[in-house]
C-alpha cells in the first residue's frame, strides 16, 4: 500500500528510525521536530496520515492534534505517548486520534497501525461514494457469473468468455491485469458483467468502486476520480482522496467512459500506463493497484477518428474487449427473463403468484426490445404494480402498437422501390419517421417502437440533421 506520512517527533534518532523503516517499505515520509513545524508542513506535505508525539517543545501533542483536526477533519492521526501516560492516550482518543502507541515504539507495529488507518479511511470514502450514488450499505447486489441470466447461445458464449478472463487473471504471475472494455447497447447489462469479472476473480475481497462518467458534471469527474487537496479549487475545503485510491487492491469500473473530457482521458491513460495518480493540487504521485474496467454504448472507434476520444487510451482500454448481445439476438431469453423478473417483482410488491398468459409471452417474444433487458425489467414491474388478476394477458402489456398501415407509411418510397444496404435502409427509415413527425424525437421514437435514447443515438450515428 502506497501513502505518505508526516512524523512530528522531537527525538531525532527515533524520528530518523521511523523514516528509514517506512521508506524501505515504499512509504513517503517527512519529519518535523515541533508542533508548530508540523502544522506548517501540513499544507505543504499533504500527508495521508500523521504520527504525532505528545511531549513536544512548545505546543504539546494534544493541542497540535486538535488544531490538525480542525484543519483536516478526515486526516487520521496516530499519537505516540510515553509509559505512564495512559490518561494522555485517553484524551487523545477523545480529541479524535485514530490510535495511540506507547513508547518505545515498535516499528513493525507502527507500520501496521498506519496501514490500518489509511485503509479504513479509503474504505470510508468508498462507502460514502456508494451511499451518494444511491446504493445502501449492505444492500444485496447481483454479482458473479450466476447473475448473467439466459440460456441462449449468445449468453452461453458470453459466460464462457468471462470465465476465460477470470481464469487468466487467476494464473497471472507478474504484472497487473489488463483493462477490459465492455461494449453493448443501453440496457444490456454492462454493469453486471463488470461485477462478474470482479467478484469471480482474485480481487473479489477488494473494493468494487463504480463511477458513471455521464452522471457527473465534467468539472467534477476529475476530482471524483483522482481526489483533491484542500484549497485545490474554490470549494475544496478539505482533502479528499479520489475513487482511484479508494479502489486500491480492487476494481475501478468506469461506466460511460466515452463521456470523459480530453484532460481526464490523459490522466486516465497515465494511470493505466504508470499505475500512479496525483490528486488535484498535489505535486506528489501515489502508486495505486487497481484493475480498470470500462463500459460504453458509444462507438469509440468512430469517436477516435473524429478526434473526440484519444486513440492511445482507446487501444489501452480495449486490449481485452467484450461485446454484449442485445436482447433481440438472445433467442428464448425473453421468456426466461420475463418469468424471473415477474417472480421477483411479485414477491417485492406482495402480489402472490402471478404468471403471463401464452399470448402475453408470445407478444413479449416478438417485441424488438430497443431498451434491452432494462426495458423488459421495467415493463414487468409495471405489469406487477397494475395487475388485478393472477394472469397477465397480452392486452395488459404496455407495449407500443404500430398498425401495419402506419408502418408502411413510414417506409420511404425510394426504400420500397429498390432495397439498399441495411445501414442505408435504416438511415432512410429514421429520416422518414423524423420528418413525418416534424423532428419531434419523442413522437418519432414512439412511431418506430424504440426508446428516445435509442433514436438519439442513431441520429448521432448517422449524422442526421433537420
Amino acid at each position: 500500500m502506497s501513502y505518505s506520512v508526516l512524523i512530528v517527533e522531537d527525538e531525532p534518532v527515533l524520528a530518523r528510525n521511523m523514516l528509514l523503516y517506512l521508506e524501505r517499505h515504499g512509504i513517503a515520509c517527512q519529519t518535523a521536530a515541533s508542533g508548530e513545524e508540523g502544522l506548517a508542513l501540513l499544507d505543504e506535505a499533504r500527508p495521508d496520515v500523521v504520527v504525532l508525539d505528545h511531549n513536544l517543545p512548545g505546543q504539546d501533542g494534544l493541542t497540535v492534534l486538535r488544531r490538525m483536526r480542525e484543519r483536516e477533519p478526515q486526516l487520521p492521526v496516530v499519537m505516540a505517548t510515553g509509559h505512564g501516560s495512559e490518561q494522555v492516550a485517553v484524551e487523545a482518543m477523545k480529541a479524535g486520534a485514530f490510535d495511540y502507541l506507547i513508547k518505545p515504539v515498535s516499528l513493525h507495529q507502527l507500520k501496521q497501525v498506519l496501514d490500518r488507518a489509511v485503509q479504513q479511511q479509503r474504505q470510508a470514502l468508498e462507502l460514502q461514494h456508494l451511499r451518494a450514488g444511491g446504493v445502501a450499505a449492505g444492500a444485496p447486489a447481483a454479482q458473479g457469473l450466476s447473475a448473467l441470466l439466459g440460456e441462449s447461445p449468445a449468453m452461453r458464449q458470453l459466460r464462457a468468455r468471462l470465465q476465460q478472463l477470470v481464469q487468466a487473471e487467476e494464473r497471472l504471475s507478474e504484472g497487473r491485469s489488463p483493462a477490459v472494455l465492455i461494449g453493448g447497447e443501453t440496457g444490456t447489462g454492462k454493469e453486471l458483467v463488470a461485477r462478474a469479472l470482479h467478484f469471480e476473480g482474485p480481487r473479489r475481497s477488494g473494493p468494487f468502486v463504480e463511477i458513471n462518467c455521464a452522471s457527473l458534471p465534467a468539472p467534477l469527474v476529475e476530482s471524483e476520480l483522482f481526489g483533491h487537496e484542500r484549497g485545490a479549487f474554490t470549494d475544496a475545503r478539505e482533502r479528499r482522496i479520489g475513487l482511484v485510491e479508494a479502489a486500491h487492491g480492487g476494481t475501478l469500473f468506469l461506466d460511460e467512459v466515452g463521456e470523459l473530457e480530453p484532460a481526464t482521458q490523459a490522466k486516465l491513460l497515465k494511470l493505466l500506463e504508470d499505475h500512479q495518480v496525483r490528486r488535484l493540487g498535489s505535486v506528489r504521485e501515489q502508486n495505486v493497484d487497481v484493475r480498470v474496467l470500462a463500459a460504453t454504448n458509444r462507438p469509440l472507434e468512430a469517436m477516435v477518428q473524429a478526434g473526440q476520444f484519444r486513440g492511445d487510451l482507446f487501444y489501452r482500454l480495449g486490449m481485452l474487449r467484450i461485446e454484449l448481445p442485445p436482447l433481440r439476438e438472445r433467442e428464448g431469453d425473453v421468456v426466461l427473463l420475463a418469468g424471473r423478473f415477474l417472480e421477483r417483482a411479485a414477491r417485492r410488491y406482495g402480489k402472490g403468484a402471478l404468471r403471463f398468459s401464452d399470448e402475453a409471452l408470445e407478444r413479449l417474444a416478438r417485441h424488438r426490445w430497443p431498451g434491452n433487458v432494462r426495458e423488459l425489467g421495467n415493463l414487468v414491474e409495471q405489469c406487477v404494480i397494475l395487475a388485478s388478476d393472477a394472469v397477465i394477458e397480452a392486452e395488459d402489456l404496455p407495449l407500443p402498437v404500430m398498425p401495419a398501415a402506419d408502418l408502411g407509411a413510414l417506409v420511404p418510397e425510394a426504400l420500397q422501390e429498390q432495397p439498399p444496404s441495411l445501414p442505408e435502409a435504416e438511415r432512410r427509415l429514421l429520416l422518414s419517421a423524423l420528418e413525418r413527425n416534424r423532428w419531434n424525437v419523442t413522437q418519432a421514437a414512439r412511431a418506430l417502437g424504440i426508446s428516445r435514447d435509442t433514436l438519439r443515438y442513431r441520429i448521432d450515428k448517422f449524422g442526421l440533421r433537420p
